[in-house]
């Protein structure tokens, strides 16, 4: 997308005329104009300066938007680096503060000595035209100070596309020109001694409402600027963050450079309550960093050599060194900014209302106008009283807040969600997350941490547990395999040590083995171990209920004896069940699909407490069986994998988890930065108030307008209700205003608060999606589909090799291996004998658990 800044749109007529003019430009595929940031997003094949062009045949300017990470890389000290800088307000201030001077040494002269006898000069006495000549003057002074309302009014209607600044440079200027007419008339009186007819003619000038209007206007103009200013806060926030300057090592030495001359590969070092600079990796030392400038999470993060850092994070404890790895607008603080700046360019579908009603607003305004000043006319009241009405109809309405009552609200929810680690890429998210009914999650890193995590302990009699730990430490410290790491990381959290072992040897496919103070230890699966050592058939039991829960049990063996067992799995996080109750609790149905058995995908299904399991999905099945549930309900589908992006392309809302592939990110609508499952209840209520709030403003924005244009042309006078062209004006500016205030509300949402969650009405129809979930689906593709639990697959070249055998069955179709979970999906031609599977592979020295 290609952001440009427009210049000089005052409402949403502006920008509904440089959407149009641009949207007709050779090779633009879309266009959103933002009257809030007083941007323009384009996406599309267009030449740069056609786009200009036509933004400034429309009567507007247009350049260029700077990008927002050099914002980032020179801090956004100044006004001219950051493009978010409140430059309006500053401006506005300076205006109303010398028009507030004049118009209250004119309100003295007009209102103050004419109503209430206020002393004047001598000068003035019997000299009603004096009087007017210095109303006049101090009238223009005021006009001249708020030029910048006719000349863009006039600039509107050249161009014919009349805007808000025509409606009030109409207002001001009817009121002027009349009160120079009645000055006319009050002079001739004056001069031919008709000092009555020259004093009655001194109650029809109108000077004080052309300054006061615009007075009002930019009172109102300001306020508005100064809460627009408000609503970027977050994204302003995210951008301070930067570090200005990195410490990088070179030539064995530490020096201090600015931050954008980082490059990739460079070798920089933190110390403790120092910021991250640029993103990278640790190549030296241990901390804890604090990460919660990007996820929102207060609890430091502990890092140590080969993991990652990213900028903008605190390092907390330790002194670290780290190898550059994304700089510059790579970095994923610049990412996130782009992410939420884009977003604000986009306009959500909600929006579309009031763009529609904008582009005739201002015309229909204005022959408002003219209809109340003829049918004032025609009833025999005179041209000042008639005239008053017909400029109360053109400053009381207000198409900035019909303009306002979207983009606002979305910035809003825009930042809380990027302050919380919840980024949605564009308006339409945002709007649409919140209208869910199904969410699909993905179960392998999503429901799941993604990495397996020691879970059950089962030492023989007469061993404790700790003697087990140390024996499995000690053998798979030097293996390399997943399930080791499980271990390791188990045994250093129990602050377990071990001492070295000698002669290690890994047997693919089966195990380890290895001398621990001269005393032969083993470690692996079921059948390697029974040539190790005697297997009690109590053990054997307790690893087949253990498999049947979907963990991997591990056997260790010591001179010939059985040790123990310890079971391995990828376990559920911590918050999954929890997010799960809330999604229901709110009326969303929740379906696990996943690749994997079902006997494993029901056992982690009926953890987390999810209504659906769909299981044994491939990539392609997955986003048949998405489409299949946005035919049913509005879906959003959460994954992290590669083989996740085609589901969440063709869902109705895609969400990856942050700490996912790329692909998974580059697909989504929404990206997760703490991979935490609450964020999607979260998000989904922030997107609920979020909307909420744009009702209240277009309900707001739309109930003024009708109720005050006739109020202002006089329908209610038999009633006795009646407004004048200066609180018409004051009403006006306060209308942008509220709705600007009413969107800052929500700041103060807690969108982790799940007491006031409200449940939609559910799907009037269960879900029944074909699959390995259903029974009766099953039993039916039973003899085409078989999951074979296959013992002893190490590693991708296992994988391979099971593939390789079970595919050169000439009645086999295809094969998917998963060693991680120890799995061989087979797709069948024809019917085959389980024997006939189970031989095949058992021959290539792997164990054979079931086939189901």
């Amino acid at each position: 997308m290609q952001q440009f800044t427009v210049t000089g749109m005052s409402c949403a007529a502006c920008s509904a005329r440089v959407e149009k003019a641009v949207s007709q430009v050779s090779g633009v595929e879309s266009c959103s104009v933002s009257l809030l940031t007083n941007s323009m997003g384009v996406e599309g094949e267009a030449d740069v300066q056609e786009i200009i062009k036509a933004v400034k045949n429309a009567g507007y300017g247009a350049e260029v938007k700077g990008s927002v990470s050099t914002a980032v890389k020179n801090g956004a000290g100044t006004d001219s680096e950051d493009p978010l800088a409140d430059r309006e307000t500053p401006v506005l201030k300076k205006r109303l503060f010398w028009s507030l001077g004049f118009l209250i040494v004119l309100m003295y002269v007009s209102m103050g000595h004419t109503m209430w006898k206020a002393p004047l000069p001598t000068f003035f006495e019997g000299n009603p035209v004096a009087v007017a000549l210095v109303q006049l003057l101090l009238s223009a002074v005021v006009i001249v100070i708020n030029q910048k309302f006719f000349i863009n009014g006039v600039k509107g209607v050249l161009h014919k596309s009349p805007n808000m600044d025509t409606l009030v440079a109409l207002g001001s200027g009817a009121s002027l020109i009349y009160s120079i007419y009645s000055l006319f008339a009050m002079t001739e009186a004056q001069t031919n001694g008709e000092m009555e007819k020259a004093l009655h003619h001194l109650h029809d000038l109108y000077f004080e409402s052309a300054a006061m209007i615009l007075v009002l206007i930019t009172v109102g103009k300001m306020l508005e600027a100064h809460s627009k200013g408000k609503t970027t806060s977050a994204l302003k926030g995210l951008m301070k963050l930067a570090p200005k300057t990195a410490t990088v090592i070179r030539n064995s030495e530490e020096i201090n450079i600015p931050v954008e001359q980082v490059r990739v590969d460079d070798i920089f070092a933190v110390r403790p309550g120092e910021s991250i600079p640029v993103d990278g990796v640790v190549i030296e030392g241990e901390s804890a960093v604090n990460e919660a400038a990007l996820t929102g999470e207060s609890i430091p993060v502990d890092k140590t050599i080969g993991d990652p850092v990213s900028v903008a994070t605190i390092n907390q404890s330790g002194y670290i060194r780290c190898r550059a790895t994304r700089v510059g607008e790579d970095t994923t603080l610049s990412q996130i900014i782009k992410m939420v700046s884009d977003a604000a360019a986009t306009k959500a579908p909600i929006a579309k209302i009031a763009d529609k009603v904008s582009g005739v607003f201002v015309p229909i305004v204005i022959s408002i106008a003219v209809i109340t000043l003829a049918v004032w006319l025609m009833v025999g009241e005179s041209v000042g009283y008639s005239l008053a009405r017909a400029i109360s109809v053109l400053v009381i309405s207000c198409p900035c807040a019909l303009g306002l009552a979207t983009p606002v609200a979305i910035m809003v929810g825009n930042g809380m969600g990027a302050k919380n680690g919840v980024l949605f890429k564009n308006a339409a998210a945002l709007e649409e997350t919140g209208k869910a009914q199904i969410v699909v999650l993905d179960k392998t890193g999503t429901i799941t941490e993604g990495a397996p995590k020691v879970t059950d302990l089962f030492p023989t009699e007469g061993i404790a547990e700790e003697e087990l730990t140390v024996l499995a430490y000690a053998i798979e410290k030097k293996s390399e395999h997943p399930l080791a790491k499980a271990i390791l990381q188990y045994a250093e959290e129990k602050r377990i040590t071990a001492d070295e072992v000698t002669d290690f040897k890994v047997l693919p496919g089966n195990g380890l083995k290895a001398k621990l103070q001269e005393k032969t230890v083993s470690g692996g699966n079921l059948k390697f171990i029974k040539t190790q050592a005697k297997v009690p058939e109590e053990m054997e039991k307790a690893a087949r209920n253990l498999a049947k829960q979907g963990k991997t049990p591990l056997f260790f063996s010591m001179e010939g004896k059985l040790i123990g067992i310890i079971a391995v799995a990828d376990v559920v996080k911590e918050d999954s069940a929890k997010a799960v109750k809330e999604l229901q609790k709110m009326g969303i149905r929740v379906v696990m699909l996943t690749g994997d058995n079902v006997r494993t995908a029901k056992a982690i299904g009926a953890q987390v407490g999810v209504d659906e399991v769909i299981a044994g999905v491939l990539p392609d099945g997955k986003e048949k069986v998405v489409a299949e549930l946005c035919q049913k309900g509005r879906t959003i589908m959460v994954g992290d994998g590669i083989n996740d992006a085609p589901a969440l392309t063709r869902a109705d809302i895609g969400v990856a988890i942050g700490a996912g592939s790329d692909i998974a990110i580059d697909a989504a609508d929404i990206v997760l930065m703490k991979s935490s499952l609450s964020d999607i209840p979260a998000a989904i209520r922030l997107s609920r108030r979020t909307l909420k709030g744009i009702h209240q403003n277009l309900f707001w924005a739309f109930f003024y307008n009708v109720i005050c244009i006739p109020l202002a042309a006089g329908v209610f006078i038999p009633l006795g209700i009646m407004i004048s062209p200066m609180f018409g004006a004051a009403a006006m500016s306060l209308s942008s205003f509220c709705v600007v205030t009413n969107a800052l509300r929500l700041n103060w949402f807690d969108m982790y608060n799940s007491e006031k969650d409200k449940k939609i009405k559910p799907l009037d129809e269960p879900i029944e999606i074909t699959g390995e979930s259903d029974d009766e689906k099953e039993k039916e593709n039973e003899a085409m589909k078989k999951t074979m639990r296959i013992e002893g697959m190490m590693c991708g070249h296992c994988e391979a090799r099971v593939k390789k055998t079970l595919e050169a069955i000439a009645e086999v179709e295809s094969a998917e291996v998963s060693h991680k979970n120890g799995t061989a999906i087979v797709s069948l031609k024809v019917a085959i004998a389980d024997e006939v599977l189970k031989n095949a592979v058992e021959a290539q020295d792997y164990t054979v658990i079931a086939i189901e």
